[in-house]
């Protein structure tokens, strides 16, 4: 896999604000690649960069090996598409919105007709040629504009916060034809999102992004695995939890995170330290199981976030932990708000930051 873009200690100036700080970063061809960070980290500059929309105050890019100047900018710029998280759209049909990049092309009718019929099937718009865009809900206007960059075609695509603000329904569709997208087409796509989950299930790659840097790169399971210090500086994560550690006769330590609430780790610490449990590490039951789980909480369910095929559930046993079902165990055990529960996951499976 060759380098579709490469960035040389690229910086982006704004006045006395860095928004890009000396990034260096490759895009592989035919990858996904997410920036995972913050508001205000540099993920949308970072993308204006990437486009070509933007010129760096300072480094270079390369464009398929070719370094991106002032004279060949303007050519290179058609091969990639932006679509902004604010979708703009035009005030008039559906089908002219995702035919225009190609009426500028001065494609023929039927081609047009065929490739935007192919690019509202795939973000499950079929037949909505005829509708106005702006009348729209929020969700179905997001896919048209994502519409109207894949009828593109173009070597990249680049998207920005793709599905922030969308209803399950409408993120899983755009999730469903990035994928696609990229599976079948093989076009290169970086997104910007701050959606751990997001971040997790899509890329094949994940940089995280803090104040204009890249502090770190890799797959998702090497970046969420072994969770980092650079991912827990600025995400907002759920169960991690500060306390303090005493080592046991056991070999394990025992972190008290206060509230009554002690959790036993493998990883030998002592004094003040912060702990994470990945929710899907947690096995949630009406009853207290026997099972090799040094953990075993008892507590109640205090909120129900529905995900589709997962149910998210907010678990209060002094402390509020996280946990992550499917929708048939959810629904199996009959939970609702206030159900007791009992919460149980291994020493092994707590991260010690």
């Amino acid at each position: 896999m060759s380098a579709l873009v490469e960035l040389n200690s690229v910086t982006k100036i704004y006045g006395n604000k860095k928004a890009v700080d000396n990034v260096n970063l490759q895009v592989q061809e035919g990858e996904i690649l997410a920036l995972l960070g913050p508001n205000g980290s540099g993920k949308t500059t970072l993308l204006k960069i990437l486009a070509l929309l933007e010129a760096p105050t300072e480094g270079t890019i390369k464009f398929q090996g070719e370094l991106v100047t002032e004279k060949n900018a303007e050519k290179m710029r058609t091969q990639s598409t932006l679509v902004f998280q604010r979708t703009l759209l035009f005030d008039t049909t559906v089908y002219n919105n995702v035919a225009y990049g190609l009426k500028i092309r001065k494609m023929p009718r039927n081609m047009i007709d065929a490739e935007v019929k192919k690019a509202l099937q795939l973000v499950k718009l079929d037949g909505f040629e005829k509708r106005h865009a702006k009348k729209l809900s929020g969700g179905e206007q997001q896919r048209v504009a994502i519409a109207r960059a894949l009828v593109l075609k173009t070597k990249l695509l680049l998207l920005d916060e793709p599905t922030a603000n969308l209803d399950p329904k409408n993120a899983s569709i755009i999730e469903d034809a990035i994928s696609t997208l990229n599976r079948e087409y093989k076009t290169t796509i970086v997104m910007a999102t701050h959606n751990m989950f997001q971040a997790k299930s899509l890329p094949q790659r994940v940089a995280l992004m803090n104040e204009g840097q890249i502090t770190e790169t890799g797959a998702p399971a090497e970046i969420f695995g072994k969770l980092s210090k650079n991912l827990v500086r600025f995400a907002v994560l759920d169960n991690t939890f500060a306390g303090t550690a005493e080592a046991t006769s056991a070999g394990t330590i025992i972190v008290d995170i206060g509230n009554g609430v002690q959790v036993e780790v493998t990883e030998q610490r002592q004094g003040k330290v912060s702990i994470f449990v990945n929710p899907q590490d947690i096995i949630l039951s009406k009853h207290a199981v026997e099972s090799s789980a040094r953990n075993v909480l008892k507590g109640r369910v205090t909120e129900i976030k529905d995900l589709g095929s997962i149910v998210k559930l907010k678990v209060d046993v002094g402390k509020p932990f996280t946990v992550q079902v499917t929708k048939r165990s959810f629904n199996e055990m009959e939970l609702n708000l206030g159900s007791e529960v009992y919460i149980a996951f291994k020493a092994s499976s707590v991260q010690v930051l």
